[in-house]
């Protein structure tokens, strides 16, 4: 029987199919409180097959659509909704027809400090449907939510609390992704305007959740920029990044209040640490990974790595994003009916066995 409040698991299904959320699938297949019943998919040629191939597992007898009408009529208790593109329309519907919402997508992670009139317009479509909402993942959500409410939980001053994100990209052969999304191998300039723009409205509504109920609401963000350039050719697995093009950048958003940063996020990606920085200062390369720095009465400094071999990399990395939803689900589904944020629902404790 499952551990649910109804002794029944929960019914699920899967929205989208692509790196995460093909993982999220495969372990919602796998939970013992849950019972994948459909899958709706993006491209044609994903339509009719068996979901369970196309979570890399044997076939469980459910085939994916491509229709919403055909999701809705599943009546799930829960979409697992990882699109990589972000439709309000696509979210409440879902949420009117009574299937509750976990997802990856940042625009509902805080709608509020995104796009209020978006929030007012999801908030209604919960109450007409008795559901909820929830997002969350890695970076924003796990690391910038979980884990600071965490290391705040012993504090009772908090004057700063700064995350720094490290990736080595050099090892992805995603010459697209690395080439013209990341800007690897660009000519030197100031940040784009897309690129700090991005870490705005990416990662500001998480602070600004978490600062909030820290009862520090910050005033206002302050986004920088800066690129570090390849001292010589740097040959990795998607090609080569030219001597004096940009082989690493870091962006900074700082939350600001009382004139002074309360909480900042900062992210160094990066295919060489071999480079001269356009700002002048020595960046303190890492590892693939994260380092929380609390400044309060009791400070900390935390350190997480990801202790993998570099070929297992691109196989663990998914989960990062996915499987925090995926344990989401039934906290989610029991919650009462509105957008319910990480500082609205317990504490997400893993059921793993």
């Amino acid at each position: 029987m499952a551990n649910t409040p109804s002794g029944k698991p929960y019914r699920v299904v899967q929205w989208a199919t692509g790196n995460v959320g093909s993982r999220a699938l495969r372990r919602a297949i796998e939970h013992p409180d849950m019972e994948v019943v459909g899958c709706w998919v993006h491209s044609a040629d994903k339509a009719g097959k068996d979901v369970g191939e196309l979570a890399g597992l044997a076939p469980i007898g459910v085939k994916a659509t491509n229709a919403m009408a055909d999701v809705l009529a599943l009546k799930p208790d829960c979409v697992l909704y990882m699109p990589h593109v972000f439709n309000a329309d696509e979210v409440c519907a879902i949420l009117e027809s009574g299937a509750n919402v976990v997802s990856t997508r940042m625009e509902l992670q805080n709608p509020r400090a995104f796009d209020p009139a978006m929030a007012d317009r999801i908030e209604a479509a919960c109450q007409k449907g008795q559901s909820s909402v929830h997002a969350s993942g890695s970076s924003p959500g796990f690391i910038t939510e979980a884990m600071p409410i965490v290391l705040a939980s012993i504090q009772r001053r908090l004057d700063k609390l700064a995350i720094t994100e490290f990736a080595d990209c050099s090892s992805r052969n995603s010459p697209e992704m690395l080439f013209q999304m990341m800007g690897f191998g660009a000519q030197p300039g100031p940040a784009s305007a897309g690129q700090l723009h991005h870490t705005e409205t990416s990662f500001g509504p998480s602070l600004q959740l978490v600062a909030t109920a820290f009862g520090l609401p910050i005033e206002h963000f302050e986004v920088s920029g800066s690129q570090g350039l390849a001292r010589n050719d740097v040959h990795i697995a998607a090609g080569v990044v030219p001597k004096g093009t940009v082989a690493a950048t870091r962006t900074t958003l700082n939350g600001i209040r009382n004139g002074k940063v309360v909480m900042s996020f900062t992210s160094i990606w990066y295919i060489s640490s071999d480079v001269e920085t356009s700002d002048g200062e020595a960046w303190n390369f890492r590892d693939s990974g994260w380092h929380v720095r609390v400044d309060g009465d009791c400070p900390l400094d935390v350190t997480i790595g990801f202790p993998v071999a570099e070929a297992d990399y691109p196989e663990m990395t998914p989960g990062l994003t996915a499987h925090r939803p995926v344990n989401a689900v039934p906290y989610v589904c029991e919650a009462a009916p509105g957008i319910r944020t990480t500082t609205d629902l317990p504490q997400i404790v893993a059921r793993l066995g």
